[in-house]
């Protein structure tokens, strides 16, 4: 027994498939930034660029371009969403960086 399928089904699945696709692959996306291992602040990159998980325990007088409103969420190369704990970011790719952290590659987002 051999179901024909009509040309309209075809099309109608095709447009539905395609829609699919880009909402699969943020989803896919959102997953891999969620399982990212944290930074260690011994990373050697997070040693040369002065990394510190909490804002308020950076050396000021090591780094004296530091304020205390600068904290990885409030920076450009940032990658999570505000509110959220931690996120990907620019600089340590493959990592995730505390909202609260701080390295002097800091930049104000626009």
């Amino acid at each position: 027994m051999q179901d024909k399928i009509s040309r309209r089904t075809l099309i109608k699945g095709g447009i539905l498939a395609g829609a699919c696709v880009p909402a699969l692959g943020l989803i896919a996306k959102e997953a891999a930034a969620a399982g990212l291992p944290p930074l260690s602040p011994s990373d050697p990159t997070a040693v040369a660029l002065g990394f510190e998980p909490n804002t308020a325990k950076v050396d000021d007088k090591k780094y004296p371009t530091h304020k205390a409103t600068q904290k990885c969420a409030t920076c450009a190369q940032f990658l999570g969403k505000p509110g959220q704990a931690s996120g990907g970011c620019n600089i340590f790719a493959g990592h995730s960086v505390p909202a609260n952290g701080w390295c002097s590659a800091w930049a104000q987002k626009p």
